[in-house]
Formats: C-alpha cells, sequence, structure tokens
C-alpha cells in the first residue's frame, strides 16, 4: 500500500487528471483525488495523492511543498488519519415547541 499525500491550495479548476500528472514527475501515482463539495460538485481546493512509496512521497512533498501550482501555492505534507469530531448540530429536541 502506497503513502497518502494532502495536498492543499489547488485552485478550483484543477482536475484529478491534471494533478495526477503534476505528481507523478515526483513518482508512480497510484490515485489522485480532488474532494468536492456534495451539494454543489465544486472542488473544496484540495485533494489526496496515494504515492506508490514511501521515498516517492517524500520526493513529491520535496517536490511540490511550498511550490506554485496553477498560479495557486500549494500545501504538501502526509496525510493523518481523519480524527472523530462530535456531531455539527443536535437535532434530539428536548426544545420548547410552541
Amino acid at each position: 500500500m502506497g503513502t497518502k499525500l494532502y495536498v492543499g491550495g489547488l485552485p478550483y479548476s484543477t482536475t484529478e487528471d491534471t494533478l495526477r500528472a503534476a505528481f507523478e514527475k515526483a513518482g508512480a501515482v497510484e490515485e489522485a483525488k480532488i474532494i468536492t463539495d456534495r451539494m454543489s460538485g465544486r472542488s473544496k481546493g484540495f485533494g489526496f495523492i496515494t504515492m506508490a512509496s514511501e521515498d516517492e512521497a517524500q520526493a513529491a512533498i520535496d517536490m511540490w511543498h511550498d511550490q506554485e501550482f496553477e498560479g495557486r501555492k500549494l500545501t504538501v505534507n502526509e496525510a493523518r488519519p481523519l480524527e472523530d469530531r462530535p456531531p455539527r448540530r443536535d437535532f434530539g429536541g428536548g426544545g420548547k415547541r410552541w
């Protein structure tokens, strides 16, 4: 299994294909995924790249972190696991009903 990288600061116009092509300069890319808004389908400006090996992942970080890509400066680092978060809203009721 490869090493997953977080890529932030992506232009909203970037496609998964252009992101993959850019990171293939550093090594073999297993997966390129841009995160989109569920409602609008529009890019959220960040995504994830899975590189084939740790060495290729480090090469990608060295190559792209703090570098300009399509007019924006990228943030590239090793992805961290999603932390548990409390629910955003409590719809459990219990309040007064008028």
